[in-house]
C-alpha cells in the first residue's frame, strides 16, 4: 500500500499553508487530497456574483507569502483564488496535490500505528492525517415543505449556476446572510422581479473598500516592511473588537449606532427600514459589510418578505399569511452545516467509532486541533477556532506552529503516535463554554455559531494572540505518547 508521512485532506488556505510550512521545514513526503478540479477550497467553489472577503486583503493572506498585488483593500474571490494558485506554483506545493481525489473514509490501524485512507483514487496510508477541508463547505439547504417538488431552477449560492441566465426572471432569494448581501445587489438589475425572504434582519455596516492605487502597490512591492506594518495595524485594530464582543458585550449597543445610521442613510421608507432593523445585540450573529445591499432592496423590482415560508409549490412560494408569489428561480443563501462537518462522518478512530459518534454531545477538540480517540490526527480550523472579528489565516498559522512542533517532538523522542487525553479535551471545552457564556455571541440570538443544543462550538472567545501563545509549542503532558517499536 502506498504510504506517506503526512496526508492532508483539502487544498484550500488550510491545506496549502500547512503544506508550504512542512516543505520549508524539510518534510517533503506530503500529499494533499482535493476533491475539486483545482485548488482554492472555499474560494474555488464560491463563485457567486459579488463574492468578496470581509477581511482586509493585507491580513487575509499567508504571512509567509505576502502579496503586494492586491487591487482592492478587500479582495474579490477571483484574486484570492489566483493568489493561492501563485503560492502553490511558486513554492512547489501544487506538485503534492491530487485533484479530483476525495477522501471517502479513514480508519486508524492500531497495530501499524498509522491511518488507512480510502479515496476515490485508491487507498493509501499515512503516519499523520490532517483534516483541512474546513467547516464551511457543506451547503445547508432549507427544510421547507415542497421544495423538492419545485419545477423551476433551484441552487445554493455556493454552487452557483453560471449557465443559468436570470435576466427577466422572477427570482426568489431565501436567506439574507453574508453571501446573500453580496450577490443580491448583483442580480437585482437582471431580475424582472426579485423577492428576498428574510428570517432575521442582520446588522450591516459600511464596507470601507477602495482600490489600491498604482503608487500604493508600487510602495508595497518595493518596501515589504510597509506591508508588514500595514498588516500589523489592521491586525491590532481588529483585536480591539474582542473587547466589545468577548469582554464587555454591553458596549456593542454603542457600536450599533453606526449600523443604524447606515440603514437610515440608505433606506428612506420607514416600513422597510423597520423590517431591516435587527432586534438583537450587534455581533451576536455575524456582522455583515455592504454598501450596496440596502439600496438593492429599495428598487422597484425588489420585495422584502419577512413572513415565514409555509411551502414551495411547483412554480411559486407560499408564505404563512397565505400569499402566493410566482417564482422561476430559487437561490438559497442559507449558509453551511458548520456544526455538522462531513469529514466527521468519514473518520474512524482507535475504537472504530466515527468522529461524528464521538461528537454526539457536540464538537470538541483540544485547542480546536486534536480529538481524543484519534491518534496522529489534526484538524485545521476545528471546533472553537472560528472568528467573528479577524482573519482565519492567523488561527491557521498558529495551528501550523503546533503541528510542526508536534512532528519535531515525535521525531526527537522516537514516537509512533500521539493522542490527546480526554481530560485535556474536556478541560479545554469547559473553558471555552465558560468564556463564551460571557460574550456577545451568547446574548440570545439564533446563529450558525450554535449547534442543535444551543452550544457555541465554532468560535474562539478570546484574543487571537492568546491562541497563538497557546499553540506555539506541543504540550506533550496533555497526550498519551506511544514509542516506535
Amino acid at each position: 500500500m502506498e504510504h506517506h508521512r503526512v496526508v492532508i485532506v483539502g487544498a484550500g488556505f488550510g491545506g496549502i499553508g500547512l503544506a508550504l510550512r512542512l516543505l520549508r521545514e524539510g518534510l517533503d513526503d506530503v500529499v494533499l487530497l482535493e476533491k475539486e478540479d483545482d485548488l482554492g477550497g472555499t474560494w474555488y467553489v464560491n463563485t457567486y456574483p459579488g463574492c468578496q472577503c470581509d477581511v482586509p486583503s493585507l491580513l487575509y493572506s499567508l504571512s509567509s507569502a505576502p502579496d503586494p498585488g492586491w487591487t482592492r483593500t478587500f479582495a474579490p474571490q477571483g484574486e484570492i483564488e489566483a493568489y493561492l494558485a501563485r503560492v502553490a506554483d511558486r513554492t512547489g506545493v501544487r506538485r503534492h496535490i491530487r485533484f479530483r481525489t476525495e477522501m471517502t473514509g479513514a480508519e486508524w490501524d492500531g497495530s501499524a500505528q498509522r491511518w488507512v485512507v480510502a479515496t476515490t483514487g485508491g487507498t493509501l496510508s499515512a503516519d499523520i492525517l490532517v483534516g483541512a477541508a474546513g467547516f464551511l463547505n457543506e451547503p445547508s439547504l432549507p427544510d421547507i415543505e415542497g421544495i423538492d417538488r419545485f419545477e423551476g431552477t433551484l441552487f445554493h449560492s455556493s454552487r452557483w449556476r453560471h449557465d443559468h441566465d436570470l435576466t427577466g426572471e422572477r427570482v426568489a432569494v431565501i436567506g439574507t446572510g453574508a453571501s446573500a448581501v453580496q450577490f443580491i445587489p448583483e442580480i437585482q438589475p437582471l431580475a424582472a422581479r426579485l423577492t428576498v425572504f428574510q428570517r432575521t434582519a442582520s446588522w450591516v455596516l459600511p464596507r470601507p473598500d477602495r482600490p489600491f492605487s498604482a503608487r500604493e502597490r508600487g510602495l508595497l512591492r518595493r518596501w515589504p516592511l510597509l506591508a508588514r506594518l500595514a498588516r500589523a495595524r489592521i491586525y491590532w485594530s481588529r483585536e480591539l473588537l474582542v473587547v466589545v464582543f468577548a469582554r464587555y458585550p454591553a458596549l456593542a449597543g454603542r457600536a450599533a449606532s453606526g449600523a443604524l445610521r447606515h440603514l437610515c442613510d440608505q433606506v428612506a421608507d420607514p416600513d422597510l427600514r423597520a423590517h431591516l432593523t435587527p432586534h438583537y445585540t450587534l455581533g451576536c450573529k455575524r456582522v455583515l459589510l455592504s454598501n450596496e445591499y440596502y439600496p438593492a432592496l429599495t428598487r422597484p423590482n425588489t420585495e422584502l418578505v419577512t413572513e415565514p415560508i409555509r411551502e414551495v409549490l411547483p412554480g411559486a412560494i407560499v408564505t404563512s399569511d397565505g400569499v402566493e408569489r410566482a417564482v422561476d428561480t430559487i437561490i438559497c443563501g442559507t449558509g453551511f452545516e458548520a456544526t455538522e462537518p462531513p469529514i466527521a462522518r468519514r473518520i474512524r478512530g482507535a475504537d472504530g467509532r466515527t468522529m461524528r459518534d464521538h461528537w454526539d454531545a457536540g464538537m470538541a477538540a483540544y485547542l480546536g486541533t486534536t480529538v481524543a480517540g484519534f491518534p496522529n490526527l489534526f484538524l485545521i480550523i476545528g471546533p472553537n477556532t472560528g472568528l467573528g472579528h479577524s482573519s482565519m489565516i492567523f488561527m491557521m498559522e498558529s495551528q501550523y506552529n503546533y503541528i510542526v512542533d508536534t512532528l519535531k517532538t515525535m521525531t526527537a523522542r522516537n514516537l509512533a503516535a500521539v493522542e490527546v487525553r480526554g481530560a485535556a479535551v474536556s478541560t479545554f471545552n469547559e473553558e471555552m463554554q465558560r468564556k463564551l457564556g460571557r460574550t456577545v455571541w451568547s446574548t440570545g440570538c439564533s446563529s450558525w455559531y450554535l449547534d442543535a443544543r444551543g452550544r457555541n462550538t465554532t468560535l474562539w472567545p478570546d484574543f487571537t494572540w492568546q491562541y497563538r501563545r497557546r499553540t506555539r509549542h506541543f504540550d506533550a503532558d496533555r497526550y498519551v505518547l506511544t514509542r516506535s517499536s
